[in-house]
């Protein structure tokens, strides 16, 4: 959905920016992404188990950077430069995809790509928290998150008419998400500016260094927000799975990508409405939704049976995350001091990547063990357990959501 024009009028245009340099990315890795976890298993031979470690070491070093790239942003008072240089970086690991003939030289590309996700992470979302009037976060967040989903589901689209014109070639189809990486961050150099300290309302803006003991200023409702983010993401596993119960429902490697395609068209939809909703005190409603949403998916899934059912679950699963990831975001920008935004947004997503690497992991040797059916079971009662958490801390988000 397309923001109303007085409201997209009042957010900043470096956030517009941000949000498009995600777009262009996103079209770059979520090619990539779209088809890696089948050129693991088909043209490498690699195990159910062996793609839930890969996958979930790769979003847990990504999550684990972000603490550092968020500490070093609030530190120098900087965030540009650590976003410039993750972009970078993950826009130099995207040949690596095409040239690899190995799993080794595959789980070194994921790695560093992976690793340029994480400094970009903290200061990037730290550097919109900055940008973004309060009474906008949310729907400043759900903007640059709608933005990032559009390329989301791009990617997917974008592997599949590659995998159409190079007749089912992975190595051709890599080659094409190099162009959208080079642009995006030629977009972050030239079309994002930093505002300038005092315009943060950061009170430690003269402050020459932080403390440790300034960590405990973060508070009990940044630790809940935490909280409740850890058990949403350990009940939702990498989307890498996705994919391979769409070849196990029966498409082909070459349309198993529509299945991406659906979950980033719902997500790109939902982003910006929820966090417009979350603006006005909608947060715990948003969530409950979100951890339906999920609890439906998983159920879905586990009995797919076909094209219909396996498209129904992939739409439920983009809605859990359009309702909920950007509302995370901006609760988070919410409860954390100003100066400490880098830092609070790395710890987030460090706690966040440890949940995701645990849930990868534990639904891989599922897979392995008892089939399909069986993880996504599993995705649904982790996901009920987190709706109960919800229910007991879940009012956080309403207080927070006040400006």
């Amino acid at each position: 959905m397309i923001p109303r024009a007085h409201h997209a009028a009042r957010i900043p245009r470096g956030i517009w920016a941000l949000g498009l340099v995600s777009l262009c990315m996103d079209l770059s890795s979520e090619l990539i992404h779209a088809l890696l976890p089948l050129y693991m298993a088909i043209g490498l031979g690699a195990s159910t188990l062996a793609i839930g470690i890969v996958e979930g070491i790769a979003e847990a070093t990504a999550m684990v950077v972000k603490v550092f790239s968020g500490v070093i942003s609030d530190v120098f008072r900087r965030r540009k430069p650590l976003v410039v240089l993750g972009y970078g970086l993950a826009a130099l690991t995207k040949p690596v995809f095409p040239l690899a003939s190995t799993l080794g030289w595959i789980v070194a590309a994921r790695f560093l790509d992976r690793v340029g996700k994480g400094i970009r992470g903290a200061p990037r979302d730290a550097l919109i928290a900055d940008l973004a009037p309060p009474e906008l976060r949310g729907a400043s967040f759900g903007l640059r998150q709608a933005l990032d989903t559009v390329g989301g589901a791009g990617g997917p689209l974008l592997a599949i008419g590659a995998m159409a014109y190079f007749v089912g070639d992975f190595h051709a189809a890599f080659w094409v998400a190099v162009v959208p990486a080079v642009l995006a961050v030629l977009l972050l150099i030239f079309g994002v500016d930093e505002p300038p300290r005092a315009a943060r309302g950061d009170p430690a803006a003269a402050r020459e260094r932080l403390q440790w003991s300034d960590a405990r200023r973060l508070g009990r409702n940044y630790a809940i927000v935490v909280a409740i983010a850890a058990v949403l993401t350990l009940a939702r596993f990498s989307e890498a799975f996705l994919l391979l119960r769409a070849v196990d429902v029966g498409l082909t490697p070459g349309t198993a990508p529509w299945v991406m395609v659906i979950v980033s068209v719902v997500y790109a939809a939902a982003s910006y409405p929820a966090g417009a909703a979350a603006d006005r005190g909608h947060g715990p409603r948003l969530l409950a939704a979100g951890l339906a949403a999920l609890v439906a998916s998983d159920l879905v899934l586990a009995n797919a049976g076909g094209n219909a059912t396996l498209f129904a679950g992939a739409a439920l699963w983009g809605l859990h995350m359009g309702l909920t990831q950007g509302l995370l975001a901006a609760l988070v920008a919410a409860a954390a001091p100003a100066d400490l935004r880098g830092t609070a947004f790395g710890v987030f997503n460090l706690v966040c990547g440890a949940a995701l690497l645990i849930a990868s992991v534990l639904a891989g040797g599922l897979w392995d063990a008892f089939g399909p059916a069986v993880t996504f079971y599993a995705g649904a009662a982790f996901a009920l357990a987190a709706w109960m958490g919800l229910a007991r801390y879940g009012g956080i988000a309403t207080k927070l959501g006040k400006h």
